[in-house]
């Protein structure tokens, strides 16, 4: 289990306090659904969702590059 989850509703993260999701829990995502990449896309898509109704003062778009940051712009395509 990680402590890199999300703070809510805040989405900071519980292990670094960096935005969620931080490195660490980017490398624990790939790693955990390595092998279904649209499954992945799925998971953050519903991140996103619950991270926007949180952050009503964060631009769509910075909420969209927060959650698709190292999984490049579209995560089931790697």
């Amino acid at each position: 289990m990680t402590t890199h989850g999300p703070v809510l509703p805040i989405w900071s993260c519980g292990g670094c306090d960096a935005p969620w999701p931080c490195r660490t829990r980017q490398r624990e995502l790939r790693a955990e659904f390595d092998d279904a990449p649209i499954s992945l896309a799925l998971y953050l898509s519903a991140q996103l969702v619950r991270a926007s109704e949180d952050l009503t003062w964060v631009p769509a778009g910075a909420l969209h590059r927060r959650s698709s940051a190292g999984f490049g712009e579209h995560p089931a395509a790697e």
